[in-house]
């Protein structure tokens, strides 16, 4: 080997002289990594995080980062022959996911815990944790591309390569220091592969099923967390229209979400939907769903990982929702730490509280959570109402 050749994780050195930490969940994807870098003859360290107290009421069987996954991890390690950790964050993780997710829903939004997990656990205590053990870089399962820019050395975010499998959406948080750590060798790999990997290293976790929801939420209830977390988020109040009239009552607004339809409990002549929730009043905001056109999104702690945004905004495209395609849209930069997003065509159900992340092609130029939205032709008793 040169001076300047690299390995296969961009190292210009031996691969048995490069420690990786891999953050193994229990699941097939990160086992699967730790068994890859383990294969090519990686110094490899697998560390787990118990999240929560896998025994308690709220936390949910199959769901990453409790009892049975830390186990699996365990045992994947032992076949793999590598070393394995376990480190407790639940008190970490309660603070800086459950405890805002929470508040979250008390304030009317719809939020995405994931997001803040990789945020501030992962890639922050978990990537420091990496350092303290002197490895060269921290590897996870994510289905996401790592490259570097050949003029500027910058590494660059870009979608997996399997669209059905991208979690770009869920790491726009990461920083570009963040970024020049972190490696994913799942990026340019789809699922089944990944499995046929995982039976071929001998793996307990081949066939284990992928985590569902949000790792802390059983059976999808997530206002039966929030309930238990801040009791006072279910005192009942008015279902309003958007034409001002009280068209019921319900029993709390974190039982509704913006662009929900079934199970608002009303009898009307024409479809309702969910257009805004006003936490403060206690107010279920419904009407049809034209109300819910928006041309316009905030966008609040902006992380961008793109060259400067010019004055005159950029033409980009955006994912609103994890679950729907990218939009065209033209971002322009705000005060520090915000932007906004005029969209080129309205789009319906956009939630404060879920993330706005922006893409330039397959790349991740970055994004932020949702603040705000504006109609793109409301009524002045809709505009006052659902803006």
């Amino acid at each position: 080997m040169t001076d300047t050749a690299l390995n296969s994780l961009g190292f210009p050195k031996a691969p048995a002289d490069t420690r990786v930490v891999v953050a193994m969940s229990g699941g097939v994807d990160s086992s699967v990594v730790a068994g890859l870098l383990k294969r090519e003859g990686y110094d490899v360290i697998g560390i787990t995080l118990q999240l929560y107290d896998h025994g308690a009421a709220i936390a949910k069987k199959g769901a990453c980062c409790a009892g049975q996954d830390i186990h699996d991890a365990r045992m994947v390690a032992e076949r793999l022959s590598i070393p394995h950790y376990v480190l407790d964050y639940e008190s970490r993780f309660r603070q800086a996911v459950m405890d805002e997710f929470a508040d979250s829903y008390v304030r009317g939004e719809t939020p995405i815990p994931c997001i803040r997990c990789n945020q501030r656990v992962k890639f922050r205590d978990l990537l420091e944790t990496a350092r303290d053990l002197q490895a060269d870089c921290l590897a996870t399962g994510h289905y996401v591309q790592r490259t570097v820019d050949a003029e500027t050395g910058r590494a660059r975010l870009l979608r997996g390569s399997d669209p059905r499998r991208d979690q770009s959406y869920f790491l726009y948080t990461t920083t570009q220091e963040q970024l020049e750590y972190l490696r994913f060798p799942l990026g340019g790999m789809e699922k089944p592969a990944v499995r046929q990997l995982a039976e071929d290293f001998g793996l307990i976790v081949a066939d284990k099923p992928d985590s569902q929801d949000i790792c802390f939420v059983p059976n999808g209830d997530y206002a039966g967390v929030v309930a238990k977390l801040r009791p006072e988020a279910a005192e009942p109040g008015e279902i309003v229209h958007v034409d001002g009239s009280v068209l019921g009552r319900h029993d709390g607004v974190i039982h509704f979400t913006v662009g929900q339809r079934k199970g608002i409990g009303i009898a009307a002549a024409e479809p309702l939907y969910v257009v805004r929730l006003d936490a403060e009043a206690r107010r279920v905001i419904v009407g049809p769903r034209e109300a819910l056109a928006r041309k316009a999104v905030g966008l609040r702690e902006l992380n961008w990982l793109g060259e400067a945004i010019p004055t005159d905004g950029l033409d980009v495209m955006v994912k609103l929702r994890s679950a729907q395609p990218a939009v065209a849209a033209r971002i322009f930069a705000s005060e520090a730490g915000s932007a906004r997003l005029e969209l080129y065509s309205a789009e319906y159900g956009v939630a404060p509280g879920q993330a706005g992340v922006v893409y330039a092609g397959e790349r991740l130029l970055g994004g932020g959570w949702i603040a705000r939205t504006e109609g793109s032709a409301d009524t002045a008793q809709t505009a006052g109402l659902a803006a």
